[in-house]
């Protein structure tokens, strides 16, 4: 019943080919990974990447920005850095990375995007990105990226404390999202 739940929930579209792939802020441990991935499959010629708002440790100099992070995945899965742009103005949530990738639509006249989420944010990233990019002609095409190694799956999330919490924050997120956005 609860893989029923978790299969249910997540959602996973066919891909096509795109005009950039996009790396949402705050899942460095696999989303460039995918995203990487499907840039050498031939899925996209662009990869987007957030400017997230930095953190309290990060404006220490005890790390370093997710942003480059990011960019440093990329560099290391043989992204060439021409066909990587960064997006976004110090985004803090999933609402401001949406309006990000509109600005860059409208600029660019991108038809088609690639997203490759977490498993259970995939539902609400679905949801936001098509009420976002509604009236631009372009689409966004969300796909479930599995979680780092050792973590949960969709068969087995409710063992894990992260694939509870995930599941748990992803339900009520997308209800604050219904009705804020």
């Amino acid at each position: 019943m609860l893989t029923g739940a978790a299969k249910a929930w997540i959602v996973d579209e066919p891909l096509s080919k795109a005009d950039a792939i996009v790396v949402l802020g705050g899942g460095v441990e696999n989303r460039p990974f995918a995203a990487a991935r499907f840039y050498h499959q031939g899925l996209a010629p662009k990869i987007l990447f957030m400017d997230v708002r930095l953190n309290p440790t990060t404006r220490l100099g005890l790390i370093p920005p997710e942003a480059d992070l990011t960019r440093q995945v990329l560099l290391k899965l043989e992204v060439p850095e021409s066909d990587m742009v960064a997006i976004g103005d110090k985004v803090a949530s999933t609402y401001d990375e949406s309006r990000a990738v509109r600005a860059w639509v409208e600029k660019s006249g991108a038809k088609t995007l690639i997203i490759p989420d977490d498993l259970f944010h995939t539902r609400r990233v679905r949801w936001l990105f098509r009420k976002q990019l509604k009236g631009t002609g372009a689409r966004a095409l969300v796909s479930a990226v599995a979680p780092a190694l050792d973590q949960y799956e969709a068969t087995n999330w409710w063992q894990h404390e992260e694939g509870l919490i995930a599941f748990q924050n992803e339900v009520v997120k997308l209800m604050y999202y219904h009705l804020k956005y």
